[in-house]
């Protein structure tokens, strides 16, 4: 039996091909398609190493500013300051997500927390404003519009010319026919696919340190693309004419590759109070006015620290202590501004964690949501990627800031403070920044795995319509 079904699969299969092998509009359309993914792949790839490069240089070229600095007093270093610069990961050239509309450089610098400047959509022609070409988009947008046209007909073509009736009536069974329809777009939907599964499995091999993301968004968008395969072979099966059968596809593909994902994030905004810029900056300055201003000698709270410095060295003056009293209150001034402006950067990234929430609940209606969150999360480039860039800019920014105030407090005299240097051989102590990427566990279990888990139940819900369907069509005939 189970031979039988393979051979009658094997044939239905075989007979859909051919059939779309005679439509010259269909061959020319995936030859197309076939030849833009590969373009997108090289384009992509060649922006990635292109922009890696460059902040590599722009990155060595900072540090060795900063390292050939004069003798000079720490507090003059601290208002130096320095940049970073956010490297892209291998996988970024497959979905660029918000790179190219957030900033990749910060300038550190003491008592201030600057944002991320320089993003190329802000740089570039008015062109890039109407979107970037990658293997994202393509397989997420493009590919399954086409498999629209190439399947849309799969079956309600075979009603309208009578053939499908003589199929059931020779004895094919409704699964069975439905199975090899599935199976022949299914493949084809593969094969549209295939340069940009090549190129993701060879990054996979070629950086170990990201095989397991490759690999994962790779059976990712299989399964998408397996998605719409088989809802459109269904929805030929269901519909009595094929015209019928693509003006639905067609509006299922507007809506939930187009229309969901540009209005929800309007949506999710409206719902959520978030404060402009403007007004964050001016809400930081009052509460700083609040805390204490570090450069102010007669300031209330500097006062009483003041007091509570000279208690714990056992001291009556400033001059006494064995250590310059300058450095301390720039360290307590630092940590005060510190602390409220990763107050500010957790409460603003709570808020947008709750947008993005938002968002997500419309993937129930549009899986190709759920796929961009597993892409981007994967590749490195979704909104959490940059956010984990700024804490830990912030986290180096606060720490070498400290160095340069510890500095101040133990090699500088408090006698003559401003007119004192210290040896440039301390700036060769600063460490160089590291940017880690979180590891694939923890970026799966919070994103990957769930937007697995919706396309998971997009196929079971249509595995079930499919059974339903295929007795249906034993039922009736047509």
């Amino acid at each position: 039996m189970s031979g039988r079904f393979a051979a009658t699969v094997a044939a239905v299969v075989g007979t859909e091909w051919r059939a779309l092998l005679r439509n010259q509009v269909a061959v020319a359309a995936a030859a197309l398609m076939l030849a833009l993914t590969l373009a997108a792949i090289l384009v992509s790839h060649e922006r990635v190493r292109a922009v890696n490069a460059e902040r590599a240089q722009f990155q060595a070229s900072a540090d060795a500013q900063w390292h050939n600095q004069p003798d000079r007093h720490p507090h003059r270093v601290v208002h130096y300051g320095h940049y970073v610069f956010r490297p892209l990961s291998p996988l970024a050239f497959f979905d660029f997500g918000v790179d190219p509309f957030t900033g990749h450089t910060l300038f550190l610098e003491g008592h201030r927390q600057n944002s991320a400047n320089f993003s190329d959509a802000g740089q570039s022609s008015v062109l890039l404003r109407f979107g970037q070409l990658t293997p994202a988009f393509v397989l997420q947008v493009l590919t399954p519009l086409l498999i629209v046209f190439l399947a849309f007909g799969s079956v309600a073509r075979e009603r309208e010319r009578g053939q499908l009736r003589l199929q059931l009536t020779q004895g094919v069974k409704g699964g069975t026919l439905l199975a090899g329809k599935l199976a022949a777009h299914a493949a084809i939907a593969m094969l549209l696919a295939a340069p940009a599964f090549v190129a993701l499995a060879a990054i996979a091999a070629l950086h170990g340190t990201v095989a397991a993301e490759a690999l994962t968004i790779l059976a990712a968008y299989a399964l998408y693309l397996l998605l719409w395969a088989a809802g459109a072979v269904l929805v030929s099966a269901m519909l009595p004419r094929a015209r019928d059968a693509l003006l639905v596809l067609v509006g299922a593909w507007i809506v939930t590759t187009i229309l969901l994902p540009r209005i929800m994030p309007d949506v999710a905004m409206a719902g959520t109070a978030r404060p402009t810029r403007i007004e964050t900056e001016v809400a930081i300055h009052t509460r700083l006015k609040a805390l204490g201003d570090s450069h102010n000698p007669e300031d209330p709270y500097f006062n009483r620290f003041k007091q509570r410095v000279l208690a714990q060295y056992g001291v009556r003056r400033i001059e006494d202590l064995p250590v310059n009293y300058g450095g301390l209150v720039m360290q307590e001034g630092e940590r005060l501004t510190s602390e409220l402006f990763d107050e500010f950067m957790r409460a603003d990234y709570a808020r947008q964690s709750a947008e993005s929430a938002v968002v997500q609940r419309a993937a129930l209606a549009s899986p190709v949501i759920a796929l961009r969150r597993l892409s981007t999360a994967l590749a490195g480039t979704n909104l959490d990627s940059h956010t984990r860039f700024l804490f830990e800019g912030e986290k180096y920014r606060y720490a070498f800031v400290q160095s340069l105030n510890r500095l101040h407090a133990t090699e500088v005299n408090y006698e003559n403070d401003r007119e004192q240097r210290v040896d440039r051989a301390h700036w060769d102590e600063t460490p160089r920044f590291g940017y880690a990427p979180e590891p694939f566990g923890a970026v799966a279990a919070h994103h990957a795995w769930p937007a697995f888990a919706l396309l998971c139940g997009w196929l079971l819900a249509l595995c079930a319509a499919a059974a339903v369907i295929a007795r249906r069509l034993e039922r009736t005939g047509k």
